[in-house]
């Protein structure tokens, strides 16, 4: 008897699991690229970045699958960090339609149209000519999956109602609500899916397993153990991926501690069960279930919504930004003065000025690193790298959308300009990066330069920060002389990097430098000279803007 419970669990949360995916994926494949233009175009007042948070959680039944699209739209650079976080609050409401899904098994006998739902979703997915035919198809096949896997697992779920020990143990969630919340919570992150927690737990309500006092802990445990998937996207992310998810984790870990009182009070249990009518019967506990869930997040949302700003501040403190200057990129940009182009144009260069310091930060770190033989820093350089992309993201969109006003002709001819800047300002945080790495293998493969080609890199490394300060100089200015003086600077790179070529490879002929060291010798300097000559075109592009003549801008060099 314990074998067939056991596989039948196993067997019926497969089916459940696997149908959710694939019914996911279907409406995902529908719907998915509609999803992030909507979000990231429509996202911008909170409120409706809640309801569309909300109903497209809803529609791909998968809070998980929503935060984490979040996550990256984030790490991308794609929305900001308050966005995102009025995204999240949605999703927790819209996350709870799955439960009322599982309900329909108890009053309408959903598991009788499985078989039915699976056959049909075969056939449009195999035998559909269109593409989006094929994908509803996969979305119905999952359906009918869920209700295949809900109906196993409610009769291997059967036989332990007579279970008293069973029943003794579940019932201490409702004596001991702490426990119960653990307990759920440990479930959904070790099933990925707060859906298919609160399922088992419907299911196991329907059987007599659990009352509906016990089963309140373990749905509010499931809202915290939702966020683990979150936390899992953001590992790899930017600063911002990582608040995005920290936010989550804190909203709903936030709601569960001020939810507590009223669930161990029972308060909280009468209040559904007085919303509900009927009384708690075995065909209507599942919907008491379901409308516990719904409540707690759309009380929660209610309790957060004026409180947004606060959630982003505490996200922010949990995920500090270590002393550096990596801020939030996106976002900075005030997209009402783009009626009024000249002072746009004015907080485009400091977003600029911007990028820039963060890229001599980027550069600085893995030399000084290099000479001081210290790697300790080296993480943050990603970090840099990756505001610096955001960054030159979303003062590319602003100066596209500013080209589309009526502009006046000195405006106008200095969009191209800066766009051309901000790329080879990008390319400077991208040869930091391979700076960096370079400088992490040399540390931890204990790589030995010569004194003459240790030398040769600090020449060249001073001289590429000379140009980065002069740059940073003269774009908090506009001044004109210190953008000449980046091209008298560049040229002294080229300089260097042609005597410290010629020296390596005489150094390497001779014998006194060991090949490896020599080949990492010559990315060194290659990735300085190409700084250089980004920054270079910069200085460039900075003295034309100081030469519009009323014809256009005049490239004097």
């Amino acid at each position: 008897m314990a074998r067939e419970i056991i596989f039948g669990i196993i067997g019926g949360l497969g089916l459940f699991l696997f149908g959710m995916r694939l019914m996911s994926d279907g409406l995902k494949s529908v719907s998915g690229e509609k999803l992030k233009r909507f979000l990231t175009l429509l996202t911008k007042n909170k409120y409706i970045a809640i309801v569309l948070g909300a109903g497209f959680t809803a529609l791909i039944q998968s809070s998980s699958a929503m935060t984490v699209m979040v996550v990256g739209l984030v790490n991308s650079g794609l929305m900001t960090l308050g966005q995102a976080i009025s995204v999240v609050l949605g999703a927790n409401i819209g996350t709870t339609s799955t439960a009322w899904l599982v309900s329909a098994l108890a009053i309408f006998k959903l598991s009788q149209y499985a078989f039915p739902a699976l056959g049909i979703g075969f056939i449009m997915n195999a035998f559909g000519r269109r593409r989006k035919i094929k994908n509803w198809g996969l979305a119905l096949f999952g359906f009918g999956m869920i209700f295949l896997g809900l109906s196993v697992m409610k009769d291997a779920f059967g036989p332990l109602k007579d279970s008293q020990l069973i029943k003794d143990f579940l019932l201490n969630f409702s004596h001991n609500p702490i426990l119960g919340v653990l307990v759920g919570a440990l479930v959904t992150i070790l099933l990925q899916s707060s859906s298919v927690t609160i399922a088992i737990i419907q299911v196991m309500a329907f059987q007599g397993l659990l009352n509906f006092e016990s089963a309140i802990p373990l749905v509010l445990g499931d809202n915290i153990g939702t966020t683990i998937t979150a936390e899992l996207a953001a590992i790899k992310g930017n600063i911002n991926a990582k608040r995005t998810a920290r936010a989550h984790t804190a909203f709903n870990v936030i709601g569960v501690i001020y939810m507590l009182p009223l669930v161990w009070t029972g308060a909280y249990p009468k209040f559904v069960e007085w919303i509900v009518p009927g009384g708690i019967t075995q065909k209507t506990i599942m919907i008491n279930i379901a409308m516990s869930h719904t409540i707690f997040n759309v009380v929660n949302n209610l309790v957060f919504l004026p409180l947004t700003g606060f959630l982003e501040k505490v996200a922010k403190l949990m995920v500090p930004s270590k002393g550096l200057a990596i801020e939030e990129a996106a976002g900075k940009l005030d997209r009402n003065l783009l009626k009024t182009p000249q002072v746009a144009l004015v907080e485009t260069r400091r977003e600029i000025l911007r990028m820039a310091e963060m890229a001599r930060e980027a550069v600085r770190i893995p030399m000084d690193g290099l000479f001081n033989k210290d790697n300790k820093l080296l993480d943050e350089v990603p970090k840099l790298e990756d505001a610096i992309d955001d960054l030159q993201r979303e003062i590319t969109r602003y100066m596209v959308d500013l080209s589309r006003e009526d502009l006046a002709p000195s405006v106008a001819d200095e969009i191209p300009v800066w766009l051309h800047s901000v790329n080879d300002i990008e390319k400077v945080g991208d040869h930091a990066e391979n700076l960096g790495d370079l400088t992490d293998r040399v540390l931890d493969e204990k790589v030995k330069f010569s004194e003459a080609a240790t030398d040769e890199v600090k020449m060249m490394y001073e001289a590429v920060s000379r140009m980065l300060s002069l740059i940073i100089d003269s774009l908090s200015n506009m001044d004109h002389e210190k953008a000449a003086e980046v091209l008298e600077v560049e040229k002294r790179v080229n300089d260097i990097h042609i005597m410290a070529r010629e020296g390596n490879l005489r150094r390497m002929n001779e014998g006194r430098c060991d090949p490896g060291a020599g080949i990492i010798f010559l990315d060194y300097i290659i990735n300085l000279e190409k700084i250089g000559d980004h920054l270079s075109n910069v200085a460039i592009a900075i003295k034309r803007e100081f030469h519009y003549d009323g014809g256009g801008y005049k490239n004097d060099l």
